[in-house]
């Protein structure tokens, strides 16, 4: 597989920075679409800190915490194949702008939401807006920084403000005098990106002609919350019918999409690509970044807060420790020798997130903060490997015309790892009740160790073959 990071010195000498070589344009494009999708990411991660206080103050069951979670990972991705599609075709600009704004509006109005399915629907529709503006960014990227050297460095800039965000989120949340509040400003700096990208932005596309294939698209989303709903039910038993009923829709649903893909003359995937092992180690190192890392990461502060009695903010510092490092990690691995490929960074990112989170074990029934300390530094630099190697992978997976539709798909399978991961993780460790929190905090943590171990042989044995 061809290593776009494989590169000499230059004649410019070491300290010449590959972004001096690209258009002032091009270093704007960076900044406007990695600052869109910090802000996307911070959005995503504000529950992370502030469930305890969205749940008391929409009178929120356990049963239903998942979908407060999941609504931006669900919206995110339902929509991440269509939105790639929808730039390629139609313009990366017009659909970047168009989803930062939709953001903006959507994650205000979940400011000022009263029930919690109407907050879930605001939470699916900041992640369907999320899912245009990251679709399309990394088209944007490709475009602008069209040399190997300056797209990987753009690639790992831009994947390191995917940690930043996450980084920022809870502390930003936290900070503020109330989730409501947290929302409200969220929404503002969103509109305020959008608003500066109508003027920097340069269009770019890649059409097909065609219509958007909006059949896949609402197919896949039926099939998508059939699954979460089917793990958010397994908490109170596995084998009953309600839950293998939503598992065979599931199934069925995914036949009949990719039926529909098959036959459609602009699909939302090429199917063609599933027979390409670049691309599917893309997807893979996408969908178990979501259902061992995001998926247990996103309800531990959670578990944290109600074992060891923290403050949202100090909860927030404490991840800090956890995404600050992995923002770190992300912005210099790029300094790594260029032999080190990709799909390596990738395999040792997961195989650090299981040595992590096994450290974890007993840390949530210890009664010390202290105790979670290792985890979250070994677990911080295995995701900024990942957050830096995903988006140059999805990049490379695909033609450079279809950047936004590789960049789709690999997020796309992300976030179906996401929702599965943090309804999974908290069927594992609320089944017990409150009283077991701490057994089911060990259980969903060898879980999570063990699917990282398979993401790492997947990322590893999918390469492309001479």
């Amino acid at each position: 597989m061809p290593q776009l990071q494989r590169t000499g010195p230059t004649t410019a000498g070491p300290r010449t920075s590959p972004a001096a070589h690209e258009p002032p344009r091009a270093t704007a494009t960076l900044a406007l679409t990695s600052a869109a999708t910090a802000v996307a990411l911070m959005t995503y991660t504000a529950p992370a800190v502030t469930l305890p206080a969205t749940v008391a103050a929409l009178h929120t069951p356990l049963s239903a915490q998942a979908w407060l979670l999941n609504g931006t990972p669900l919206g995110l991705a339902a929509l991440l194949l269509v939105a790639g599609s929808l730039a390629d075709d139609y313009g990366r600009r017009r659909i970047f702008v168009a989803g930062t704004v939709a953001l903006g509006i959507t994650t205000v109005l979940g400011a000022f939401a009263t029930s919690t399915w109407l907050f879930t629907l605001f939470r699916i529709a900041q992640g369907a807006a999320s899912a245009a503006l990251l679709a399309s960014s990394l088209g944007l990227i490709v475009q602008a920084f069209p040399t190997p050297r300056g797209r990987l460095h753009a690639t790992g800039v831009w994947g390191a403000f995917v940690s930043g965000g996450i980084a920022v989120g809870p502390l930003v949340a936290g900070a503020l005098p109330g989730w409501r509040l947290a929302y409200g400003v969220l929404g503002a700096a969103a509109l305020i990106v959008a608003a500066l990208s109508t003027r920097v932005l340069t269009e770019s596309r890649a059409p097909r002609g065609g219509r958007p294939d909006l059949a896949g698209a609402l197919v896949f989303s039926l099939a998508l919350v059939s699954l979460v709903a089917a793990l958010t039910l397994g908490r109170d038993g596995w084998l009953r019918t309600p839950v293998a009923l939503l598992l065979a829709a599931t199934v069925v649903l995914m036949a009949a999409f990719a039926l529909i893909e098959h036959r459609t003359r602009t699909p939302m995937i090429d199917l063609s690509l599933l027979r390409r092992p670049r691309f599917l180690g893309s997807a893979a190192g996408g969908l178990f970044t979501g259902l061992a890392v995001i998926g247990l990461f996103t309800f531990l502060p959670t578990l944290l807060q109600r074992t060891l009695g923290l403050s949202p903010m100090a909860t927030a510092w404490l991840f800090l420790l956890w995404s600050g490092l992995s923002f770190v990690v992300a912005l210099q691995v790029k300094r790594l020798p260029g032999r080190v490929a990709p799909r390596h960074q990738l395999a040792l990112g997961f195989a650090l997130h299981a040595v992590a989170v096994l450290t974890l074990l007993g840390a949530v029934g210890s009664g010390s903060w202290t105790r979670v300390l290792p985890g979250l530094v070994i677990g911080g630099v295995g995701s900024g490997l990942l957050n830096a190697a995903l988006p140059l992978v999805a990049v490379e997976s695909v033609p450079a015309e279809r950047a936004a539709m590789g960049s789709g798909a690999q997020q796309t399978f992300r976030y179906i790892g996401s929702c599965a991961g943090v309804a999974l993780t908290i069927a594992l460790a609320t089944s017990g009740g409150p009283a077991s929190l701490a057994h089911g905090a060990n259980v969903a943590a060898v879980v999570s160790a063990g699917l990282a171990l398979v993401g790492a042989v997947a990322v590893l044995a999918l390469r492309e073959r001479a």
